[in-house]
């Protein structure tokens, strides 16, 4: 008896797809959200700028990484368009699963993650003007 296969078995990608899209447009409901809180604000009485801009502050750096986030989505959906989806870019290995379902836009196996990671902070430590408080 022949076994009909499911949509997840002719294409293994499909729900990390749909795993993309749903963060997606979380990301982007959430960016919208925030923009609309901070636009609606009027004016602010001068005892309530301080807070309002340090309000702003946190909001500005809470949206740069939702962009990078989006950023990452969509690099993931361009992989799994193009086939290169589930592959690490460092090492040509398959990312595990198991780590594609925690982050479905994943670049990195786990170990070339951990080599990148140490990396970029090397890096930004590097590139800090030295302080001198003596």
């Amino acid at each position: 008896m022949k076994k009909i296969k499911t949509h997840e078995e002719k294409n293994p990608t499909s729900g990390y797809e749909e795993m993309l899209l749903q963060k997606r447009k979380q990301v982007m409901a959430g960016l919208g959200i925030k923009f609309d809180t901070m636009a609606k604000a009027g004016r602010l009485a001068e005892e309530d700028q301080a807070q309002m801009s340090h309000d702003e502050f946190i909001s500005l750096h809470l949206n740069s990484l939702d962009y990078v986030q989006l950023r990452l989505i969509e690099e993931a959906l361009d992989r799994l368009h193009s086939g290169d989806y589930g592959t690490c870019l460092a090492c040509d290995e398959p990312i595990p699963a198991k780590r594609l379902h925690a982050l479905p836009w994943a670049r990195y196996c786990v170990s070339c993650q951990e080599e990148v990671g140490a990396m970029q902070e090397r890096g930004i430590l590097e590139d800090r003007p030295r302080l001198n408080f003596a």
